[in-house]
């Protein structure tokens, strides 16, 4: 998912899917057998992936787009590639404000973007509707700036919506889930316009299934996943 920085021995250490630096050391050490096989990105031909974005739009013109973010992007991109209607899902950060923004700068924990997903689905096959269902199902929705481990604003529950039916949509779904109890908390998922989204660097798209090794794979993402698959095999592939 993305680089974070831990305090450790007063010092900050670069590790990937977990990051907060209010965390004890011994916490902190605890995390990073979890994302020691993270590499250093090469961040010198990181121009503007908002243009590699723009042109998934342009190649996916005839589907519909969604944008997610809960938590770290490696287990929310596993759970909608296995969706029927899905032909593709991209890892990347939305919601911040300063341009071209590097997943490092993400993951310090910095900026106002968020680890997220963008969907493009068939609404013949798949619905927006069912695709919300299957976002506030795979992750904790009342969970505030953080998922799991994963803690920061960097790792929030949102839905970043692309017109006024889709903001239309999240609002009265996440309304259904408060007026039905579906939590015992109150939902903390934002719902908010999608702005520029920034495609992360490509060691991190289909990082599930291309480095199954991953102790937090193994450990976080698989979990997730399995209990997603469990509940809504009908509609995978």
């Amino acid at each position: 998912m993305s680089i974070h920085y831990l305090l450790l021995a007063a010092v900050l250490t670069l590790v990937a899917c977990n990051s907060s630096t209010s965390q004890s050391t011994q916490a902190a050490q605890a995390q990073v057998s979890y994302y020691a096989d993270e590499p250093e990105a090469d961040f010198s031909a990181y121009q503007n992936p908002s243009t590699e974005q723009a042109g998934l739009d342009r190649a996916l013109a005839d589907y519909g787009k969604a944008i997610f973010a809960g938590g770290c992007f490696w287990c929310t991109e596993e759970v909608f590639q296995r969706v029927k209607g899905v032909k593709g899902v991209y890892s990347g950060h939305i919601g911040g404000v300063e341009p071209n923004i590097s997943y490092q700068q993400v993951g310090s924990g910095r900026t106002d973007y968020a680890e997220a997903v963008v969907i493009y689905f068939d609404p013949q096959v798949v619905t927006y509707a069912q695709l919300l269902e299957f976002f506030y199902a795979s992750h904790n929705p009342t969970q505030v700036d953080g998922q799991g481990p994963d803690i920061g604003r960097q790792y929030r529950s949102a839905v970043f919506y692309v017109d006024d039916a889709q903001r239309a949509a999240a609002e009265q779904y996440q309304a259904k889930l408060t007026a039905d109890k579906k939590y015992d908390a109150p939902i903390a998922t934002e719902i908010n316009a999608a702005g520029t989204f920034y495609l992360a660097d490509a060691y991190h798209q289909n990082y599930y299934p291309n480095h199954p090794e991953n102790p937090y794979v193994q450990r976080i993402s698989r979990p997730k996943v399995e209990k997603f698959v469990k509940a809504y095999s009908a509609f995978l592939k």
